[in-house]
């Protein structure tokens, strides 16, 4: 990783910007401009059919990106804001896709619709003040829960967890928190069951065992039966039928991410004779 990195410092400091897709699984750092190629004109990387990554439909760019975790949009350019490696997802009908940075960063910054498992910590008058590992606790009205009314009041205690998602996420304002969906239901969130166990991971474990074609989530549900929530703020609640078991699955999920597959593979059997 330090070997990339200088690769990275050499880059940067020799080119003022470069082309998005032959960086594409590569080290970048902030401060870095990104570049795409026209669709049709383009004449290969560093030529000069390139230009800067437009997020505007406008006459000259044909191409609409979407910019994830660790790039701001400025102008109509797009510049790195952390350190990692550039990522891309193909576009499902037409577009230039998503583009993010997937870094290995330990705290928690909210982001608008991110679904995350809090703590209640506090209760001010109709507001409960949630912790959700970021530099302030969220807030999160009693009015935020499926048929919740003035008289008809969610049972919330101090201490409880809840899985919720953010509505209001940003640098300059305290991060707010619901626990129904668009439609008024709660589609799975709320308060958390009692019994269970919470424990933290990476972020990067936490995108990682969330990918649609994630081996790891298929291999533990067919281990014991289980409940699990999965919140994108790197905690993971499981439960399963006993405390054992619970434990084994919490140790798996938490080791799995310096893990290949043939060790995980033999654990898992391993297991599965027991």
């Amino acid at each position: 990783m330090a070997e990339a990195v200088a690769v990275a410092v050499e880059s940067l400091a020799g080119v003022k910007a470069r082309a998005a897709r032959t960086v594409l699984g590569q080290v970048v750092l902030p401060g870095e401009e990104l570049l795409l190629p026209e669709q049709e004109d383009a004449e290969g990387p560093g030529g000069a059919g390139e230009r800067p990554l437009r997020l505007n439909p406008g006459v000259r760019s044909r191409v609409r990106v979407v910019c994830g975790p660790g790039l701001r949009r400025c102008g109509d350019r797009l510049l790195v804001t952390k350190c990692g490696r550039l990522r891309h997802k193909e576009p499902g009908g037409g577009g230039g896709g998503v583009y993010w940075v997937d870094s290995q960063q330990k705290r928690y910054v909210p982001v608008k619709g991110d679904h995350v498992i809090g703590i209640v910590i506090a209760k001010s008058g109709d507001i409960f003040k949630v912790d959700v590992g970021g530099s302030e606790p969220a807030s999160l009205s009693y009015l935020a829960f499926e048929g919740a009314t003035k008289r008809n009041r969610p049972n919330v205690q101090v201490g409880d967890l809840i899985y919720g998602q953010f509505v209001v996420a940003n640098k300059d304002m305290e991060p707010e928190m619901v626990c129904i969906d668009s439609c008024g239901r709660a589609n799975g969130m709320g308060v958390i069951g009692q019994d269970g166990l919470l424990f933290k991971v990476t972020l990067g474990l936490i995108r990682k065992l969330l990918a649609p074609d994630c081996e790891i989530i298929q291999e533990v549900g067919k281990l014991y039966p289980l409940e699990i929530v999965f919140g994108m703020n790197g905690r993971i609640w499981v439960k399963a039928k006993t405390i054992q078991q619970t434990l084994i699955l919490a140790n798996i999920l938490e080791a799995c991410e310096h893990m290949t597959t043939d060790q995980r593979k033999q654990i898992f059997s391993r297991l599965a004779e027991r």
